[in-house]
């Protein structure tokens, strides 16, 4: 069982090993003409990217958590559920709604025409196909890593010190910029970091609206020019990026201390919001639920309804079922490996089981493109060479057995979700209290025994959960997909992203949709899980407090 577990935590640095390697051993010839031409373009437009996403996913899931948590406002209860469903959008599927709503042939600049009776130079329309067109896209689906953490942050709160804030005469805006978004920094930072990681590793989006970044440059130096050792290199500067974000969003969870609520630190007393401020927070909570997922769900509905095609036919029904196998497969293997790696750190906890768990996790920080790289080059090789064996010693050709296989494509999920399943079967066993494992060594139990009839039942829901999450993560994820999958083996993301590269976006709706449908399942059943854990006690009607 411990072989099995740092088998998966080894497959996991894989990938990272072959970039470092690959990238040092490359011809470096062309990075002149690089630097020259495209590189400064590459870093300039990802800096630019990570900013303003960091900036938005800041200012609304921050803002937003806040509102719902320590006000109270009409919907409030209903934004509770509503500002974390953008999640289940892929960025690259907003992208392609809002291109079709406005885009110059759009019915937004359509209709704007038409009702002034202007010419197609007679006005000026921002540009949606843009690195700020990007940015908000990216805003508008990430957010909700920061607003689902710093919520959970606010609950967590104790009111003694803002309380102790108003008494000394700050407002209710100065208590909450000095005590309440200080204790909440650490989470806040973290969601942050999640939402920058996942900006730097986008592919889909920011190649729809032609933002030439990192990963763009990956997949145009593997596939276009046909230079490994430049993609090697390339993806090597995105693995320092994500893993120094990384690194950040440790040293910010290590300095979080959480004082959780109780008879003596009861929780934030709720504000009540009437007139102009309590529209200023409806506004404002309607703002990202309504552009992060009402108009793009319209826009899709619209667009697949007119698009003619229909999922029942045998081509799609081909892309569902190649979606659902590697999806299904790759969770199965996922969700095994995690529950391996942190039973064995449960049963021998150490130095050797914590450091598997760390590798076997890095893969969150790892961009889809990379780890395709980083795959796809050693299995290359030896593919390579496995042929010229055969060739010289038998006569005989072996061709690729794990380039451009379907077993190659799920090793590349199980790395980059690894961290996903390790999550979520972490918190089950962590659940379980330890003299229930002494309780059964006495009775004469293995650890093999204990696994499969006291932990795996009940943390059957733990292991539903991470099952779920990689299932969904699986069906959305296009950059390895898209670099790795076999030969015409196409998913519902690869089909949606080659029929947007073809600007037909309203026969891309139709696999957006199923997506998108999808990705709600998991988001539901957070936003459910979270409620359970944000009931208040009752209080005094006289403690209530009410800003008008």
């Amino acid at each position: 069982m411990r072989l099995a577990a740092w088998s998966f935590a080894a497959l996991c640095l894989l990938p990272i090993i072959a970039v470092i390697i690959t990238a040092i051993g490359a011809d470096g010839s062309r990075w002149a003409a690089l630097i020259d031409t495209v590189l400064p373009g590459y870093i300039w437009n990802t800096v630019q990217l990570v900013f303003w996403v960091a900036l938005g996913t800041a200012i609304l899931g921050t803002g937003s958590a806040w509102l719902v948590t320590n006000c109270r406002f009409p919907g409030q209860r209903f934004f509770e559920f509503a500002l974390a469903m953008p999640l289940a959008f892929p960025a690259y599927v907003l992208a392609y709604a809002y291109t079709n709503l406005l885009d110059h042939p759009g019915p937004v600049q359509s209709a704007l025409r038409a009702t002034f009776d202007l010419g197609p130079r007679d006005y000026w329309f921002p540009e949606i196909r843009s690195l700020g067109g990007a940015a908000a896209m990216l805003t508008f689906v990430l957010y909700p890593y920061v607003y689902l953490l710093a919520r959970t942050a606010f609950l967590q709160q104790s009111a003694s010190a803002y309380q102790a804030a108003r008494m000394l005469g700050r407002t209710p805006w100065g208590a909450f910029r000095s005590v309440s978004l200080p204790m909440a920094r650490p989470a806040i930072a973290a969601g942050i970091t999640l939402a920058l990681m996942e900006t730097i590793a986008d592919f889909g989006t920011v190649a729809h609206f032609n933002v030439q970044t990192f990963a763009t440059g990956i997949y145009r130096a593997w596939f276009s020019m046909g230079d490994r050792g430049m993609a090697t290199q390339l993806a090597l500067c995105l693995l320092g990026a994500a893993l120094l974000l990384a690194v950040i969003e440790r040293m910010e969870r290590g300095a979080a201390q959480r004082f959780p609520a109780g008879k003596k630190n009861e929780g934030m007393l709720p504000q009540r919001l009437t007139g102009g401020r309590a529209l200023g927070a409806v506004l404002f909570c309607a703002f990202p639920v309504l552009l992060g997922f009402v108009v793009p769900a319209v826009m899709l509905l619209v667009m697949a309804h007119g698009s003619g095609q229909s999922l029942l036919t045998s081509r799609y029904l081909g892309f569902m079922g190649n979606s659902i196998t590697l999806a299904s497969l790759a969770a199965l293997a996922t969700v095994l490996g995690a529950l391996l790696i942190s039973y064995c750190a449960r049963m021998s906890p150490g130095v050797a089981a914590s450091s598997a768990k760390v590798l076997a996790g890095i893969g969150y920080a790892i961009p889809g493109g990379v780890i395709a790289v980083g795959l796809l080059v050693p299995f290359a090789g030896f593919d390579n060479w496995l042929d010229a064996f055969f060739r010289s010693q038998f006569g005989i050709s072996t061709g690729l057995l794990f380039t451009g296989s379907i077993g190659l494509l799920i090793v590349a999920y199980l790395v980059r979700f690894m961290a996903a399943a390790l999550g979520s079967v972490d918190a089950g066993l962590a659940n379980i209290k330890p003299s229930l494992d002494d309780a059964a060594r006495s009775l004469g139990r293995t650890e093999a025994g204990m696994l499969k009839s006291i932990h795996i039942p009940l943390i059957s829901g733990s292991l539903l959960t991470a099952l779920l999450i990689v299932f969904v993560d699986v069906m959305k994820e296009l950059p390895a997909t898209l670099i790795m999958r076999p030969f015409n083996f196409d998913t519902l993301a690869v089909q949606a992203y080659r029929l947007a590269s073809d600007e037909r976006l309203e026969q891309a709706a139709v696999p957006s949709l199923v997506i998108v449908g999808l990705g709600l399942v998991p988001v539901l059943l957070l936003c459910r899980a979270i409620a359970k854990d944000s009931a208040r006690p009752s209080r005094s009607p006289a403690l209530g407090a009410t800003v008008t």
